[in-house]
């Protein structure tokens, strides 16, 4: 396997694009569910979603189906939604409350610690020992409030990952968030690694967000930790031409509880592999890139907030839905360009400015857990 592309013989990888193939393989994709999202944490809710005992929330990723329950101790606990008996999906996806978790097929029964605690003829069941027939456990951790799980262990904690940045986010009390409106899912026909990247990449800003550019003017910053990226804008004091803009400029009250130097400050971060947080003074918002193919993406997000009913914070966080509801809509067009245009035989790899560190950090992980994308064509003989 080479590690460079045959006409770049003397440059290194980290200063190119990783190639446009593993943007729509599906052995790629095969390969990137056990490489990259079985041992990585996703995030399913927060835990004031699921504030009482026996509510739950559940989670659909590659093909598993993943429930978080508070139990009546308040312990929360994650299981693999599915029945032990015939591979029944328990809970129906989404989110709700039960005192038991009682299977639509043959009423097997659990509790919310994932003991089986019914199965009907229980005694014509020659095998059955209800004591090892648990709920498979998933590794769950709350970080700030938000509970993650993943399906392999091994690699760093959330916390270990955000380590770095723990001081930044102390200031928003993220354990006392609260949900705001209910979970979207967006489907879209792109490769998440293209909404994951595009996310990331501060080099489009000026070029294809006017309304991120009035605001934040050229002070867009962008920076790349192992495991989490951070980007971050300050409103400027010019008053925008556009008016929800200029309103949310004008209108944003101050928050207490944040330092002066985050009154006005926007900030994101991206957690690998495919979770964003966008951090503002008014609301924090997060983001999952959820692979369904190689082409194929749900962007699965909600927003948070704490408690506050002045006129002002009301008005401020439907401004704020309205400024990045533009945004979404042209970064929607922008990466759809983009898995369009890596179709072409013309396209392998493009190179990296030294400021895309993001996309550098993103590639160099990528690499390191697939080496296949080190090759600027698929393998033949790949399996």
């Amino acid at each position: 396997m080479k590690d460079a592309p045959d006409h770049r013989p003397n440059d290194t990888l980290e200063d190119w694009g990783l190639p446009a193939w593993i943007y729509s393989s599906p052995r790629f994709f095969a390969a990137e569910r056990d490489k990259v999202f079985r041992p990585s944490w996703q995030l399913v809710c927060h835990q004031n979603d699921i504030p009482k005992a026996g509510d739950y929330h559940t989670l659909e990723l590659l093909g598993e189906s993943l429930v978080v329950a508070r139990g009546q101790d308040g312990v929360i606990r994650g299981f693999h939604n599915i029945c032990r008996h015939r591979g029944a999906r328990l809970l129906d996806p989404g989110s709700g409350h039960c005192g038991r978790i009682v299977c639509p097929y043959h009423a097997w029964t659990y509790d919310l610690t994932g003991r089986l605690i019914g199965a009907p003829h229980r005694e014509t069941y020659p095998a059955l020992d209800m004591a090892h027939e648990r709920l498979a456990p998933l590794e769950l951790e709350i970080f700030a409030g938000f509970i993650f799980v993943r399906l392999e262990g091994g690699g760093p904690s959330v916390a270990e990952m955000m380590a770095p940045y723990a001081h930044e986010i102390v200031p928003y009390r993220f354990e006392e968030l609260q949900p705001i409106g209910r979970v979207t899912l967006r489907p879209r026909t792109v490769n998440w690694k293209n909404i994951s990247d595009n996310y990331s990449d501060g080099l489009h800003i000026p070029v294809a967000h006017p309304g991120l550019t009035r605001l934040f003017g050229r002070g867009y910053g962008v920076e790349a930790r192992d495991g989490v990226d951070k980007m971050w804008g300050e409103l400027v004091e010019e008053p925008s031409h556009n008016p929800s803009e200029r309103l949310y400029q004008r209108i944003l009250p101050p928050v207490e509880h944040l330092p002066p130097e985050r009154q006005r400050l926007w900030t994101y971060f991206k957690l690998w592999p495919n979770l964003a947080f966008d951090i503002y003074p008014d609301q924090v918002d997060f983001m999952q890139f959820i692979p369904v193919s190689a082409t194929e993406t749900l962007i699965r997000e909600i927003a948070y907030a704490l408690p506050d009913d002045r006129r002002e914070m009301r008005a401020a966080r439907y401004l704020n839905w309205r400024i990045n509801r533009q945004v979404n809509v042209e970064d929607t067009a922008l990466v759809a360009r983009v898995q369009d245009g890596m179709t072409s035989s013309s396209f392998v790899a493009g190179p990296l400015a030294e400021g895309e560190v993001c996309l550098r950090s993103f590639g160099r992980r990528m690499r390191n857990l697939i080496p296949q994308a080190r090759l600027q064509h698929e393998p033949a003989d790949w399996v």
